[in-house]
């Protein structure tokens, strides 16, 4: 990144290309494109899909997002002329089911964004196979995996092969449906300090969109300088997953005891660490002020979510994601965390009212 202000070499560069080759490497994708953000991604996304023959989604289709999806999804769809299908959650997991969305696929649901927070991953194999497209939000989960069979569908000797010590098993978070956004704003899991990478697993995805792509305009690709600080983030990733997962396990130990609960989620690699969000059997303000008489800073997991955004027109039909955005707490959990924070962080968690 100093490299880049040095050499003033801030517009979309070696970098952007040094990032994408890095996220192709560690995804397995067939292509990708590093965008301004993530609802510009959205917007190629869509344009891709529309591109190829019988897909019908034009603009007025209506599209199933998340109750508890960033409000960004809500907004670039609303733009661009589409109708947003809102569907609630599972309480235990915070992520759209593949029973809800079967609902939402019987209203008109014709393209479902699959938002992946938390670094929870979903039943990925039961939500294709409901005939809709799929467009994976992996902000908060990208570098997961699904588990082999859960993922592929390969014929059985494949899944019987032996895993190799230190390889990653499984398709990575995104590689599932026709494309991925892997959001880089500063609060996803892997940040540029804004931006996103736009992702396509397969070929016959990647050949509409490089078409689209290769008469972008320079304003709508990511800057070096956003691009280098990511790629110094994915260079780094593993050692600070290592470091969250530790901190996690505390704090879930830290919990066991009281009446505050943490979603469900895989081990391993699963599933990934973002932040801890804890769903509150209390109000929201009593356990953010306690926390903040002791020093630590909470805030509502999802303050910038579609149902925070709409929350009079949907709270009726998305019982459960008004009750999570309500009740669900993040506390801080990051690499860099010091040792007496994290210690004094444990301590709030067992002793909330």
């Amino acid at each position: 990144m100093l490299v880049c202000m040095v050499d003033e070499r801030l517009g979309p560069g070696e970098a952007c290309t040094r990032l994408i080759q890095s996220v192709k490497e560690k995804t397995a994708c067939d292509g990708a494109v590093a965008l301004r953000s993530p609802s510009l991604a959205l917007e190629y996304a869509l344009a891709a899909l529309r591109s190829a023959d019988g897909t019908g989604l034009e603009p007025g289709t209506q599209v199933m997002i998340s109750a508890l999806a960033p409000c960004w999804q809500f907004l670039t769809l609303e733009k661009l002329g589409y109708t947003p299908l809102v569907l609630d959650v599972c309480e235990e997991t915070g992520l759209i089911t593949p029973e809800i969305c079967a609902r939402g696929v019987a209203q008109g649901g014709r393209l479902l964004i699959l938002t992946e927070s938390m670094g929870v991953l979903p039943d990925i194999d039961a939500f294709l196979a409901l005939g809709v497209p799929v467009i994976e939000d992996i902000s908060q989960a990208a570098l997961a995996r699904y588990p082999v069979k859960a993922a592929s569908g390969e014929t059985a000797a494949a899944e019987e092969e032996p895993a190799v010590e230190g390889q990653p098993q499984g398709k990575a978070a995104g590689m599932c449906g026709s494309y991925a956004i892997f959001g880089m704003e500063d609060r996803d899991i892997v940040t540029a300090g804004g931006g996103a990478v736009l992702m396509a697993p397969a070929r016959r995805d990647w050949i509409p969109l490089k078409a689209l792509v290769d008469k972008a305009p320079s304003t709508d690709l990511m800057p070096d300088m956003n691009a280098s600080l990511a790629y110094v983030e994915l260079k780094e990733y593993a050692r600070n997953e290592a470091v969250r997962k530790e901190l996690f396990a505390l704090y879930s130990h830290a919990i066991m005891s009281g009446r505050h609960k943490t979603y469900v989620r895989a081990e391993g690699e699963a599933s990934t660490v973002y932040s801890f969000p804890l769903v509150l059997n209390t109000g929201f303000k009593d356990v953010k002020s306690y926390a903040q008489r002791k020093g630590i800073e909470v805030r509502q997991a999802y303050e910038n979510s579609v149902i925070a955004l709409r929350q009079e027109e949907l709270a009726p039909s998305c019982i459960c994601a008004n009750s999570l955005l309500l009740r669900c707490a993040l506390f801080p959990l990051y690499p860099r965390l010091g040792q007496k924070d994290a210690e004094r962080i444990v301590k709030v968690l067992q002793s909330l009212p």
